[in-house]
């Protein structure tokens, strides 16, 4: 995982011991979406020599909250939203395209 379960959680502002393995869980299916939409692992070291960049790592706290609040494709009586919009522009720089 590039970011940890204790940097996620002081991103979401999270003080209870109580989620961390659902937080957790959480973190891997950011993580492996923004590597699937970028096209690289996150850890790729040939990708980021220098290790996984910032913006990268701010797209998965804020994919990580969403998908921590937001846990039902559909929720009813609720306005839900969609991926954070700054999540794509944070990660666009780093996306490979394959024609």
């Amino acid at each position: 995982m590039i970011i940890e379960v204790e940097d996620a959680k002081a991103h979401m502002n999270v003080t209870s011991d109580d989620d961390d393995a659902l937080i957790e869980a959480k973190i891997g299916a950011a993580e492996a979406w923004i590597g699937e939409f970028i096209g690289s692992a996150l850890d790729d070291a040939e990708t980021f020599p220098n290790g996984c960049p910032e913006p990268v790592k701010e797209a998965v706290r804020q994919l990580t909250a969403h998908l921590y609040e937001n846990r039902e494709a559909t929720i009813v009586g609720v306005t839900a939203s969609d991926i954070p919009l700054g999540l794509f522009d944070l990660v666009a720089p780093y996306r490979r395209y394959v024609f």
